[in-house]
């Protein structure tokens, strides 16, 4: 199953470096069939200074980013493997958070291109930003992904977002033997302006078939970008 998923592909031998917990769950892909969703708490949302917060809660309005702050908040995280519009192999990064008063989503879906050699992370309901992931094996066997370069990409439109206002993701997710639990630690950094957003928390993760039951409503973005 691991052999063929868009993970192990990019990564290569680096991929037989990681703890045998992240393995399975990144094995995640159209050929084993099988979902993982991620049920645990996030101990800790955070966000930068002020000015930064109604940039977030625009980002809202197609499921980017969260503009609030909070601690021990109830997330799920749900991975589905599907073939989108263009045939390409995609899984879903569908994180929902149950703040106080309201819940909020932030998607992601990731694609790999067509020549395999590269995953792309389209965030939002529409697929208007993209960037390259660049994943990692640290030598404690955790998973280190950056993001790259972030183009916007919309119609004809295909341009790269400035690094005045894009930003640089880091997640590094683990596996907590102790614990029986994965930890996951996510920042979220502009170069001129520092930290703007991040959130550390830790869950337990859950397999089911895919096969004969496809994707739930409302998991797939409401607009697919052809471009890879």
């Amino acid at each position: 199953m691991s052999a063929a998923s868009m993970f192990r592909t990019v990564m290569g031998d680096d991929f037989d470096r990681l703890h045998p917990r992240l393995r399975r769950r990144f094995s995640v892909g159209l050929a084993g069939g099988e979902a993982c969703t991620g049920r645990g708490v996030m101990h800790r949302i955070w966000h930068g200074p002020a000015f930064v917060r109604p940039f977030l809660a625009l980002g809202t309005t197609r499921n980017i980013l969260v503009p609030e702050a909070g601690r021990n908040v109830p997330f799920v995280i749900e991975n589905v493997p599907y073939a989108d519009t263009f045939g390409r192999e995609t899984v879903s990064f569908v994180r929902t958070f149950d703040l106080p008063g309201r819940s909020r989503r932030f998607d992601a879906q990731m694609v790999l291109s067509p020549k395999g050699d590269r995953i792309l992370d389209y965030l939002g309901t529409h697929q208007h930003l993209a960037s390259e992931l660049h994943f990692a094996a640290e030598p404690d066997g955790s998973l280190l992904i950056r993001s790259g370069e972030h183009r916007f990409r919309e119609g004809p439109v295909d341009i790269r977002v400035p690094e005045l206002v894009g930003a640089t993701a880091e997640v590094r997710e683990s596996y907590d033997d102790a614990a029986g639990r994965f930890r996951i630690r996510v920042r979220v950094v502009n170069r001129y302006f520092g930290p703007l957003f991040g959130y550390e928390g830790s869950f337990t993760a859950s397999y089911a078939s895919v096969r004969g039951r496809g994707v739930r409503a409302g998991l797939r973005p409401v607009r697919e970008e052809a471009r890879a």
